[in-house]
């Protein structure tokens, strides 16, 4: 069973969101990882570059995959998790401490359009 924590927000692209102070903490989640295998590598944007809602930001890659990381919200990265570029493995151990990018919202509107955990849990299957 993947683990879902209550309060987040979640996409359908295996994407979860913390908001804080209307800054939105992007990682990805437990069902993401699992699915990917052991994370060998995390491609992330700059800090100051724009992200958007729906749109590719960066990607992860394992021993069985690569996958794009797609914004669930619109703004500016403010912060990017620099551990993770030499240890990747990190989302593996604990995906929901090891967020990817910090991104200042433009739009908290979009927030409405991501699911809550019993949401998220039902997607997969939960």
């Amino acid at each position: 069973m993947s683990k879902i924590i209550e309060g987040l927000k979640y996409s359908e692209t295996h994407e979860w969101v913390k908001i804080e102070d209307g800054i939105a903490i992007i990682g990805v989640t437990d069902f993401a990882q699992k699915e990917m295998g052991d994370i060998t590598y995390v491609d992330m944007p700059a800090e100051e570059d724009e992200v958007n809602a729906g749109e590719e930001f960066g990607a992860l890659e394992s021993v069985k995959a690569s996958s794009d990381l797609i914004s669930p919200v619109s703004g500016e990265v403010c912060e990017v998790n620099a551990e993770l570029e030499d240890s990747p493995e990190l989302i593996n151990s604990d995906p929901y401490a090891n967020w990817i990018i910090k991104v200042k919202i433009s739009d908290e509107s979009e927030l409405d359009a991501l699911m809550d955990a019993a949401a998220y849990a039902a997607q997969i299957g939960e």
